[in-house]
Parts: structure tokens; sequence; C-alpha cells
């Protein structure tokens, strides 16, 4: 009898409600390092389909609240190109169709909420890549040998971490989760993360493989990984206590 009920004990699952923050950033730019090249539906999907599989646990039901997005609209301004010698509109590029078909992907969805901040155009600019620098500046690389793929534009977004920190905080304090599940690698968020666990929030981290700072899981409750590039995807690996197998 004492074993059985030890048996149940051990199968029993907490109801836990979740809110899901994405950093839209971060989130593109592992999404392409892990899975490659993708339309704006197809990353979209993608994207939904990974959340879902951070609500899988074998400890808790864990039942969605929201998914909140946080990104910026590409701009369309005139920005002039060192290489080319001419100026380049950005809202007729493809990084410009590709980012406002991704958006409204992602306002379709169930449980999406889009929170966007804005791209400085004053800091927009097309730079050289700090490895094409290097080797320029050795001696392996010519200024006549530099082609486009030598270059990156570069741009600064404003609003997005602060954004990010309201609505931690604000889940928090307003009761409206018991845990939130941040797909993000940056420390910014400390601040927010201290805040949230102050008033009871089990905050998790799901940096997609990324290296984080040892002194993050001082200000999380738990890290959620998935395989490196070399691994299989189907996959899922987690660390500190969250585990979905």
């Amino acid at each position: 009898m004492s074993e059985q009920k030890s048996e149940n004990r051990s199968e029993l699952r907490f109801n836990v409600r979740t809110a899901i923050l994405v950093d839209g950033g971060f989130y593109k730019k592992r999404a392409h390092f892990l899975w490659g090249e993708k339309t704006p539906k197809e990353r979209a999907d993608e994207l939904q389909d990974y959340c879902m599989r951070l609500l899988r646990n074998k400890h808790e039901n864990r039942y969605l609240y929201r998914i909140f997005y946080y990104d910026c609209p590409p701009i369309a301004k005139k920005v002039y190109h060192p290489l080319l010698k001419r100026t380049i509109d950005l809202g007729k590029t493809d990084d410009y169709k590709w980012q406002t078909e991704f958006l409204e992907n992602l306002r379709s969805k169930r449980k999406f909420a889009i929170r966007l901040g804005e791209l400085s155009e004053n800091t927009a600019q097309y730079t050289i890549k700090p490895d094409s620098l290097k080797k320029l500046l050795n001696g392996k690389l010519t200024v006549d040998d530099l082609t486009e793929n030598d270059f990156r534009f570069s741009v600064e977004q404003k609003g997005v971490d602060m954004r990010i920190g309201v609505d931690i905080t604000s889940l928090a304090l307003k009761e409206q989760v018991q845990q939130i599940i941040l797909i993000s690698g940056d420390s910014d968020f400390v601040p927010a993360s201290k805040q949230a666990r102050r008033e009871g929030i089990d905050m998790i981290l799901a940096p997609m493989g990324a290296t984080i700072k040892p002194n993050l899981h001082e200000h999380i409750d738990g890290l959620y990984n998935i395989p490196n590039k070399s691994q299989q995807h189907d996959k899922d690996t987690t660390i500190m206590g969250d585990s979905d197998q």
C-alpha cells in the first residue's frame, strides 16, 4: 500500500499558468543558425511549434497564458553603401519584405501578442564585418578584394528590452501567471527577473543552445535547452530540473 501511495505521489503533476516571452532578434538569429533559411511563414510556424514544445514537462501541466513576441518593424530608409558607392533603399530589399511578412504571420496566430519597439534610423549604416576588418588590417585582404559579403547592415533597436522588462514585472505583480519562460540569452532581463522571483514567479530561461554567462544562473529557476546544430532537432534536452522526458 505504501509503495502504491509513493508511486501515485510521483505521478502528480502540478497545474501551472505559463507565459512565454520571446526576444525576437535573438530567436531569429539562433533559429537561422540551428535550422537554416526559411520563409516568413515557415519561421513563424517554427516559432509557434517551438513554444508549444516548451510547454511539455513531465512534472507540470503547463497552460499557456500568452506568447509575447518582441521585435522591431523594418525601416524604409535609404542608406549609403560604402563599397557599392550608391544609396540602398531599404524599403525595397528582401529583408524588409521578409520581416514585414513574418510579423504579419505572427499577428494571425492564436495567443500571440506582438510588442514592437523601433529601429533607430540615425544609426542605420553598412559596416565592414569584424572578420573582414581583421583580415584587412593583417594584410590578408586588400581593399580591392572586398565584396558585398564583407559588409553587413547594422542598426540599433530601441524599446525592446524595456518592453520585456515591463511585461515581466507586470505579469508578476498582477499575478497573471505562475511561470515565465523567456527565450533569450541576454542579461538585460536580470533586474526584472529578480523582481518576478521575489513575487513567487518561476523563471525559466530558454537560450536555444547559446552559451549564457555563469552568473545568470543565480537569477533563474530553470534552464531549458535544445540540442546543438550537430544533434537531432526533435529531442529536447533540459537541465536544472526542467524536463519533458
